[in-house]
């Protein structure tokens, strides 16, 4: 049978309502919408839409179905962006949070190992899931953001939560930066090398657990040190006022809305099989970090001192790759911005 390359718009203009963005069709569970274009054999491109699509020649005929109304296609359009966040911490509220503001009206639900959060999820127009304990379908875009600590084995737990996305959408994993080779002090970015399996049990946890995002078509964001004003190594610090560790040491940041943001952007991006890295790109050492916190005067307590002169040191990161390919930016420009000028 002969085919021939059709655009997009000769089509939408001859078998679709007005107004109807293919795109939001084409990827949403609904069965009316699909069942509008099941005919087509679509076939998209680094799973992303292009301008083109492969259509048999005897399809191009007009379609006896009835016209899809702008409410179904409102309808359509917020089901393709229903989230599930799987461990909707304080990260995790933050994408929530701004995916409610890009989307208002999509389903956004929170999956946890208890109920003990369950209330302030619904404050925050969150649906609670408990683990295991819900009859949700698969969602068009998972966000995994649970920590390895509460887990016996992180890498099922991935594996698991990948069964949850139906494929289309984005699901996005944040893992950690702990996993790159770079323990001198030295630059460090998305092309650095990973330590390899067995240089200790944390990155082991890490890396296994990004195998399994990998193999599924999903995309791995690695974050900086995450901190707020009361999160974060500095206020571990200067609660505890002496700190068994190396003050050279240097230390990579992003805020946590910042990271939220960057997830965000991932996750429209429409990103599969991608490793993106989020830090401030002002790296610092501890030292030079809890001298700010002490001479901001905006913590009751004071930091005294590190008193390790040896061991392993940091690295100094930057994302710039991450920020060409998504034109992503934070807000919180750096940790000494942040506790001068916000705090």
């Amino acid at each position: 049978m002969a085919v021939q390359s059709v655009s997009i718009s000769s089509i939408t203009s001859r078998l679709l309502p007005k107004n109807i963005d293919i795109a939001e069709l084409h990827c949403c569970s609904c069965p009316i919408f699909r069942s509008k274009l099941s005919w087509l054999p679509v076939l998209p491109l680094r799973n992303r839409l292009r301008s083109h699509f492969v259509v048999v020649r005897s399809g191009l005929m007009a379609s006896k179905s009835p016209a899809i109304t702008k409410g179904q296609q409102d309808i359509a359009a917020i089901a393709c962006k229903d989230l599930l966040i799987i461990g909707p911490g304080v990260l995790g509220k933050f994408v929530a949070e701004l995916w409610m503001k890009e989307f208002p009206g999509c389903h956004v639900a929170g999956q946890t190992l208890t109920t003990d959060h369950h209330e302030e999820l619904q404050s925050r127009g969150i649906k609670p899931l408990l683990r295991g304990k819900h009859n949700e379908q698969p969602f068009p875009f998972v966000v995994f953001s649970a920590p390895p600590s509460r887990s016996l084995d992180y890498g099922e737990e991935l594996r698991l939560a990948s069964q949850q996305w139906n494929g289309e959408g984005v699901f996005l994993f944040t893992s950690s930066s702990a996993v790159y080779d770079c323990m001198d002090n030295g630059d460090c970015n998305e092309d650095t090398p990973v330590v390899s399996l067995g240089h200790s049990p944390r990155t082991d946890v890490i890396l296994r657990a990004e195998e399994e995002v990998l193999k599924v078509g999903g995309t791995i964001v690695r974050l900086a040190g995450l901190y707020t004003k009361d999160r974060g190594p500095h206020a571990y610090w200067v609660k505890k006022g002496v700190a068994e560790c190396r003050g050279d040491h240097i230390l990579n940041l992003i805020h946590y809305e910042d990271a939220a943001s960057l997830c965000v952007t991932v996750l429209k991006g429409g990103y599969r099989g991608e490793i993106f890295l989020g830090c401030d790109n002002l790296p610092l050492s501890r030292q030079e970090m809890m001298d700010i916190v002490n001479e901001s005067g905006k913590y009751e307590d004071k930091f005294q001192a590190f008193t390790v002169m040896d061991g392993a040191l940091g690295k100094k990161m930057n994302c710039n790759r991450t920020r060409m390919m998504t034109g992503w930016q934070p807000r919180h420009m750096s940790f000494v911005e942040f506790i001068r000028d916000e705090v």
